[in-house]
């Protein structure tokens, strides 16, 4: 007799299926043009949500209201977005020509803009994956929303706790509150949240923002309030795309923008001929590896060059950030701020104005033609794709760029070691699909022994959004013989653009030499070292500096 097969799903396929579920949803709704997400329409999104229990999102499955993952989405929203009872995703709309101020959040750089007492318009200038990272965060903080409701609402006739009246009451007040007076509204908060006194005390905090110190009161009042009106008042929150937002998606109309002004420029100083190095990186890495060290010797004296690039780290340091710029300036730097909607600083660096001899790297080798560099801050998740495919076509269709390399360095989470490690990649896996791109990279594990810093290789995964993740599908990637060490959110998407332009479109040269090295911001299989736990402080200067070093020297033939 056969042994009957256990056909039943693990906790990883359970995942896989609510991650692919949310994904074909949320592009359903985005063609529907709105849905309210706590109604039915928003039903599969929240049952997915709840199905995947994402490690950064804490206990969303729990009765008790989640801080960590909360405080994670309140800094990536507007501030005030918890007041909104219609939330309006626009494309580039106009607004910076009108009176209203742009809000921008603190930890996610884009536009938004209060409408009124009851709308906030978020500009998606980014890409499909702005929008999954908008919705998944909507969706967490209406689930949390809820669970305030379902503690304070006592009866179908609208009757509230105590608790509520005495929160209400606290945040109504409108002026900052008295210790005695915090600490009574954090303990009925603290029973409406079901967290205990200190849990709140802890992450009170880290909500307070200079112009509001009690912050957090208001957000929790509001998100309940909502709730409240959604059940008592059938005043559901409603979420809506633009219609020129669905017109203008995935036409990669801001990478092109982007793409031409820097050629434009690039022509303008007849540097098009040029061999190009683009390097992915940050907006002070490359500056300040090549100037600073000789810059600050005076002011700095007796400092290690990774001692140098820490003080430069400091958010009080803009004087002596300010100092490298003017003089990379004066060697041919050219920085062209974002202005088209990408959010994405680029800096254009003309090896033939720089003085070798006064910086970290006077032993640098270049032929007959010295190289440009081309440094592009951070894109994010599929706008990776388009701003690289649109910036390696030809400039005016018959002028091919003769890009020599490609360089990523990002931040990435990390599945064995711990925050500020290092991962080498040697293959991107594009999550949800069928697209992997093996590669050769520059780069080795050897070039970074000796630091103190473990260094793993690996492939490594690209995931719809960091915010969709939980401990069981990554353990899958992890053991199984993916043998995956990292995941990000752009891999897949700037190695799409590369190998098609230069083994099918043949726009830049077939031989390219790509690097990848990505930095450990979190280790979301470990429990409070998932990026809700906090940033990196100091811990990312040197990974940061060493990664950027090495592809600087292969790039200047230092061996």
């Amino acid at each position: 007799m056969k042994e009957t097969k256990n056909t039943s799903r693990t906790r990883a396929q359970e995942s896989s299926a609510a991650i692919e579920k949310m994904y074909i949803t949320m592009r359903h709704l985005f063609n529907r043009g709105f849905y309210k997400p706590m109604g039915i329409s928003g039903d599969t999104l929240r049952e997915a949500l709840l199905t995947l229990r994402p490690e950064i999102y804490g206990n969303i499955a729990d009765e008790k209201v989640e801080l960590k993952g909360l405080l994670y989405v309140i800094e990536r929203l507007p501030v005030g977005i918890e007041e909104c009872r219609f939330i309006n995703l626009t494309s580039d709309e106009g607004y910076s020509k009108s009176h209203f101020q742009p809000i921008i959040p603190p930890k996610r750089r884009r536009n938004c803009y209060r409408i009124d007492e009851e709308q906030m318009n978020v500009e998606i200038t980014r890409g499909r994956s702005d929008i999954y990272d908008i919705l998944t965060h909507l969706t967490f903080i209406f689930i949390e929303s809820h669970k305030i409701k379902d503690r304070v609402l006592l009866d179908d006739g609208g009757e509230v706790s105590r608790d509520w009246l005495k929160l209400e009451q606290a945040v109504l007040k409108n002026e900052k509150l008295s210790l005695i007076e915090k600490e009574i509204a954090i303990s009925h908060a603290a029973n409406i949240l079901a967290r205990t006194f200190e849990d709140v005390l802890e992450i009170y905090d880290d909500f307070a923002s200079v112009d509001v110190p009690d912050r957090f009161l208001h957000i929790i009042f509001w998100l309940g309030k909502l709730a409240i009106e959604e059940v008592m008042g059938n005043n559901k929150r409603t979420i809506t795309f633009s219609p020129i937002l669905r017109e203008r998606l995935g036409h990669h109309m801001h990478g092109e923008i982007w793409a031409t002004n820097i050629k434009e420029v690039l022509k303008e100083n007849q540097l098009l001929d040029r061999p190009i190095h683009i390097i992915s990186a940050n907006m002070h890495s490359v500056m300040n590896s090549i100037f600073a060290k000789n810059v600050l010797k005076t002011a700095l004296k007796g400092k290690s060059d990774f001692d140098i690039y820490g003080e430069l780290s400091k958010s009080s340091a803009n004087e002596i950030r300010n100092s490298v710029k003017e003089v990379a300036l004066q060697q041919g730097m050219i920085f062209l701020p974002e202005t088209v909607g990408t959010n994405i600083d680029v800096q254009i660096f003309d090896t033939a104005k720089i003085d070798w001899s006064t910086t970290s790297f006077p032993n640098a080798n270049f032929g007959d033609q010295k190289p440009v560099l081309i440094v592009m801050d951070y894109a994010f998740g599929e706008q990776a794709y388009e701003t690289v495919d649109e910036l390696l076509k030809p400039y005016k269709k018959n002028i091919f760029l003769n890009v020599e390399s490609v360089s990523i360095m990002g931040k990435a989470g990390i599945l064995e070691g711990e925050k500020g490690d290092i991962m080498i990649p040697n293959a991107h896996i594009n999550e949800g699909t069928a697209d992997n791109y093996f590669f050769e990279n520059e780069l080795t594990p050897e070039m970074f022994q000796g630091n103190n810093i473990a260094v793993f290789s690996g492939s490594m995964v690209t995931v719809l959004g960091t915010s969709l993740q939980n401990r069981d599908l990554l353990k899958f990637f992890h053991d199984s013989t993916w043998s995956v060490i990292g995941l990000e959110m752009e891999g897949s998407h700037y190695q799409k653009a590369i190998q098609s332009a230069s083994k099918i479109r043949k726009s830049i040269p077939k031989d390219v030499k790509v690097r990848y090295a990505y930095y450990a911001s979190d280790n979301p299989l470990e429990t409070g070292s998932t990026l809700a736990s906090g940033g990196l402080g100091t811990t990312g200067v040197k990974p940061t500096y060493l990664i950027t070093i090495k592809i600087l020297e292969q790039i200047f033939n230092i061996s």
